[in-house]
């Protein structure tokens, strides 16, 4: 309960920072609408030249762009700015003040940034994923929806135990500005399904950089295309990397000699 009213908190805070600055709103909706103006025509381009892509029609390739689309927005509005602070707050000494209060650090440290406007994508991508319902052209039964939940909640907290685990380096390296680059070129090949990719890629893909599971599984969840063996997989892969990231996180603060060190 504590931790529902912390995030509360936060939240609110986050948002009155936001609002303050009304235009970045304007200025997301167009970096927005301009990003998936052409992923459509890409992807339209694509069915040109054929009916499928590796299995994949354009109806379900365009619920897997919703995906990318809708998890995108919910690393730059929630996951993607906390790590980031805590890169500038390693740096400067100044997680202190995270590791002097009561409540657990990594909690503190998750939930502190909130970028309200880039939840635009949040919505584009449930359109997005709206729109491909409709043209797969079947009902999307409660057993459906709920495997997607699952999927896409697993796949969020893949992505945030890979950004903590990536943050933690930053208890070594001085540096972590490249960090972002290097996660969203990685990420936008998460914007087609892993499994058109060669097998080198797709492992890449699916055990380094968790991007398959993320966006790949919940799009399977949507489609009926989920095997048993995915969902499972998913689910073990998440709690696995819990855990793996709390123990990193664990780790690296050991090492950490802040101001008042």
């Amino acid at each position: 309960m504590n931790l529902v009213r912390l995030a509360w908190l936060y939240f609110r805070v986050g948002v009155m920072n936001e609002v303050q600055y009304r235009l970045n709103f304007f200025v997301q909706v167009l970096q927005s609408g301009v990003a998936l103006v052409t992923g459509l025509v890409v992807l339209n381009v694509v069915f040109t030249y054929a009916n499928t892509l590796n299995g994949w029609t354009h109806a379900e390739l365009l619920a897997v762009m919703g995906v990318h689309i809708l998890m995108s927005g919910i690393i730059k509005s929630a996951i993607q700015p906390n790590m980031l602070r805590v890169m500038e707050d390693i740096r400067e000494g100044t997680l202190d003040f995270v590791l002097t209060k009561p409540e657990d650090a990594q909690t503190l440290v998750s939930i502190r940034e909130i970028r309200m406007w880039q939840m635009v994508d949040i919505a584009l991508g449930a359109i997005v994923l709206a729109t491909a319902v409709t043209q797969l052209g079947r009902a999307i039964g409660v057993v459906e929806a709920l495997l997607f939940g699952a999927t896409l909640c697993a796949g969020a907290l893949m992505i945030y135990s890979f950004w903590l685990m990536l943050t933690t380096v930053a208890f070594w390296v001085v540096r972590m500005d490249h960090a972002v680059e290097l996660f969203q070129g990685i990420y936008q090949a998460g914007r087609w399904p892993v499994g058109i990719y060669p097998p080198a890629l797709r492992l890449s893909l699916t055990v380094l950089v968790p991007i398959a599971f993320a966006v790949t599984v919940p799009a399977e969840a949507l489609t009926k295309r989920l095997t048993p063996a995915a969902l499972l997989g998913a689910i073990a892969l998440a709690v696995a990397l819990l855990v793996v990231s709390r123990r990193v996180w664990k780790f690296g603060l050991r090492h950490y000699t802040g101001a008042s060190a």
